[in-house]
């Protein structure tokens, strides 16, 4: 078959255009080589194009996850650097009033533990968006995981004097740790968002579909506008002391192991209910 030379300079020409970034359709449906050539050249480029675009994608989620980090750890570091700045301050004086000391060494270190928790709740979710955790599967009792659950959130219920109620049970085939995991951030959520003296309610229960455990909140629910938001990191806390990481975290433990999280956004006098599902 003879191609000629002017096909030849046009088909180089749009090549050099297409690796300038221009969008050429390079498909023929003539039969024979030629077009096959042409057609397998296009689908190249396409690919190309895919790759080129997915990577810049990748550059701006990084970019603004960065972002997000910094400032997330830039609050509690300012308020850390003024705290301390306040009880150097007391300390040159030459009787500081004992309680002033004690309430800066407190925030400093609701300062260092809030950090401390950050960090390593963004390790755990670059470690999942790796893909490199592997989940374990074993059989547990329910009242156990959420025993287990709440070992870490005792200080902070205790602060609030927040009461958790515990009914139902269930066994789960689950990974024990990390499944206590995402059920810790679903309970520490509940607790920012119920008033001191409140009451938090852990349910569990099966069903033909799914084994599942369910924390309910005593505050004042959820507009259902605003559910979908809850899952964006940095972005859905409905707290101001939150850091919009807990909820996507356990939300990613959970899909991790063909589960998921449902959302009842309760109102009316009734908190909201966030149920962790394994299906």
């Amino acid at each position: 078959m003879w191609i000629r030379k002017s096909e030849l300079k046009k088909l180089s020409a749009d090549i050099r255009r297409i690796i300038d970034g221009q969008d050429i359709d390079l498909r023929d449906n003539c039969e024979g080589a030629w077009g096959i050539l042409k057609n397998d050249i296009h689908t190249l480029a396409n690919l190309k194009n895919e790759q080129v675009s997915a990577l810049s994608r990748e550059r701006d989620v990084m970019k603004d996850t960065l972002t997000n980090i910094s400032h997330q750890l830039k609050t509690p570091l300012t308020s850390m650097m003024i705290m301390a700045d306040l009880l150097e301050n007391a300390l040159a004086m030459d009787n500081p009033p004992p309680d002033k000391q004690a309430e800066f060494l407190s925030n400093i270190k609701i300062g260092l533990t809030r950090m401390e928790w950050l960090a390593t709740a963004l390790l755990k979710m670059a470690k999942l968006d790796a893909g490199v955790i592997e989940f374990s599967k074993e059989l547990i009792q329910s009242d156990a995981l959420v025993t287990l659950a709440l070992e870490p959130l005792q200080i902070l219920l205790e602060i609030k004097n927040q009461r958790v109620e515990v009914s139902g049970e269930a066994a789960l085939i689950c990974d024990k740790r990390w499944t206590a995991e995402a059920l810790t951030n679903t309970i520490k959520n509940a607790s920012e968002h119920s008033p001191n003296g409140g009451e938090i309610r852990i349910a569990s229960g099966k069903n033909p579909i799914c084994s599942w455990i369910s924390v309910t909140d005593s505050g004042e629910g959820i507009h259902h506008t605003k559910i979908a938001g809850l899952f964006k990191r940095f972005e859905g806390s409905r707290s101001d002391k939150g850091y919009g990481i807990g909820l996507p975290l356990a939300l990613a433990i959970m899909r991790g192991q063909n589960g998921d999280i449902e959302v009842d956004g309760g109102g009316k006098g009734t908190g909201a209910t966030f149920t962790l599902k394994l299906y």
